[in-house]
């Protein structure tokens, strides 16, 4: 079990949707929250709800699209909290429109935020990691890093990347033999208003998570190790469905309603 109690635990994005309900459930376990976001209203909210209800928490603005102030705040945190126990790379952007329509900043963007800030806060932290012989990396992809969606090419490419970074880290920790644990999460769509106005055909397999159940399961699974955590059970079968021809594994995700979820995608 990775014990949450007394450790330093670093979310990014922990400002809203599941990083900020993480970030209420860590507490009561009594770790120690260290929230990173470029809202800074509503970070100083979670921080202070955390204290008040007898936590301890800490808010630091850092925008994860830039690296120097990835590493800068990185630094920053080392000096005051010391080592970061487990971090969670949580924060990501949607843009949910066309590839053609797509312009040039706005796919760096999402590779930026969903796929290199990964890289740097790994980098920043991983070393005290590795001197203490513990810790716990959690990368948040998405079902979405598993198969393609229409309307989603940036977003998708960007967290198919970061199933292969959580998987490529795990294989080099236990050729190591370092007990450091990952965790990887891919969830279908969460209503946590990033994917405001998505659709789904059949809810009873395929149901848009609810923020507080789904941040209930990714903290469960990270205290028990678990390496992968799969939202909801139908997303399990995405690797086997690629066994199938081309064509056929096309049609279950088109009679799944998958590529017309995003046909009425508002956004925030």
């Amino acid at each position: 079990m990775t014990q949450l109690k007394d450790k330093n635990v670093l979310i990014t994005g922990g400002a809203s949707g599941i990083g900020r309900q993480m970030a209420f459930l860590i507490a009561k376990e009594g770790g120690r929250i260290i929230i990173w976001d470029i809202d800074k209203e509503k970070m100083k909210e979670v921080e202070d709800k955390i204290k008040k209800a007898g936590g301890v928490a800490y808010s630091y603005y850092c925008d994860l699209s830039v690296r120097k102030n990835i590493y800068e705040t990185a630094e920053i945190v080392k000096k005051k909290q010391g080592t970061v126990d487990v971090l969670i790379n949580n924060a990501g952007i949607v843009s949910g429109k066309p590839f053609f329509e797509l312009s040039d900043e706005l796919i760096e963007k999402a590779f930026a935020v969903n796929t290199l800030a990964h890289f740097w806060t790994v980098k920043a932290f991983l070393p005290d990691m590795i001197k203490q012989n513990s810790g716990h990396i959690v990368t948040i992809s998405s079902a979405g890093g598993l198969i393609g969606v229409n309307k989603l090419s940036d977003y998708c490419a960007s967290k198919f990347a970061v199933f292969g970074f959580d998987e490529s880290l795990r294989m080099e920790f236990k050729s190591r033999r370092l007990n450091i644990k990952t965790t990887v999460v891919c969830p279908y769509y969460i209503n946590t208003g990033m994917f405001e106005g998505v659709k789904t055909r059949f809810p009873s397999i395929l149901p848009i998570m609810d923020e507080k159940e789904a941040s209930r399961k990714i903290v469960e699974s990270i205290k028990k190790n678990k390496p992968r955590l799969f939202m909801p059970p139908i997303v399990y079968t995405v690797p086997l469905l690629r066994c199938l021809p081309v064509c056929v594994f096309d049609w279950v995700a088109s009679f799944l309603g998958i590529n017309k979820s995003m046909d009425e995608f508002k956004g925030k």
